[in-house]
């Protein structure tokens, strides 16, 4: 089991992100990102939204830093990677 985190390339609210995900459960998941203090509100379906000044530290906490292509390979080999389709379905 283990928890992954890619670079911070993603852009948002004058920011960059990563993503912090697990290979195995998102009760790993959950409970790494409750143990780093992330705020639930960041968890997107079957990540979390991390930004680029807590990815060091992450690391610290035993974070496997992995590129974006590795992350998403990992994500969805686990079967817990929720496709963008199906994020948000028609008429919500």
């Amino acid at each position: 089991m283990t928890v992954l985190v890619d670079p911070p390339l993603w852009p948002r609210h004058g920011k960059l992100w990563s993503h912090l995900v697990s290979d195995a459960s998102l009760e790993e998941l959950h409970a790494f990102a409750a143990s780093a203090g992330i705020p639930v509100r960041a968890f997107d379906l079957d990540h979390y939204d991390v930004p680029d000044d807590l990815r060091d530290r992450l690391v610290e906490l035993g974070a496997e830093p992995v590129g974006s292509r590795d992350l998403i390979r990992r994500l969805r080999a686990s079967g817990l990677r929720i496709r963008a389709r199906d994020r948000h379905p028609a008429g919500r």
